[in-house]
């Protein structure tokens, strides 16, 4: 952090969507993305390290272990209709394969994605950006996002997700 803040750089998931989108040739329809890419494309590195992670993550350092889950947890999650509590890290209901290319799951990916491409775009970064770099470096519109962002999860969780499961 001490490195990226000495040279001015940024760091966070939306600043690599944004250089993948120039590099694709977004900058030919929409302004935003008209920018030098190639200055960008060290932050790339990040991608790749959250892929690799990911991988070494579940295919390495996982186990079979059942997680111990509260069992009122696991009663609420069972009344929303969630199977299996607990023997897999996320809910094939909503992050299997067949869920997400139902046509529930899909409308939910693409609206998803647009609100968290608008809530990005509108907070000036995205949460690894703002509560990595951001809150390091002490800026203030760093800390009033990540307070929103946390303020929006828990609205999403307990008052939205209920619904549109």
């Amino acid at each position: 952090m001490a490195l990226l803040l000495y040279f001015g750089k940024t760091f966070g998931m939306s600043s690599n969507l944004e250089t993948m989108c120039s590099i694709a040739g977004a900058g030919k329809f929409i302004n935003f993305f008209k920018f030098n890419w190639r200055e960008s494309t060290w932050n790339l590195v990040v991608v790749l390290g959250a892929i690799i992670g990911g991988f070494i993550a579940k295919y390495i350092l996982s186990n079979d272990t059942i997680m111990d889950i509260n069992p009122k947890t696991v009663q609420e999650l069972n009344q929303l209709g969630f199977n299996k509590v607990g023997e897999t890290i996320v809910p094939n209901e909503i992050f299997g394969f067949e869920a997400m290319t139902s046509t529930h799951g899909i409308i939910i990916l693409i609206v998803g994605g647009l609100l968290v491409g608008f809530g990005t775009r509108y907070a000036g970064g995205c949460t690894s950006g703002h509560a990595i770099l951001g809150l390091s470096s002490l800026q203030k519109q760093s800390l009033i996002a990540v307070i929103g962002f946390f303020i929006g999860g828990l609205i999403m969780t307990n008052f939205i997700l209920p619904y549109i499961i």
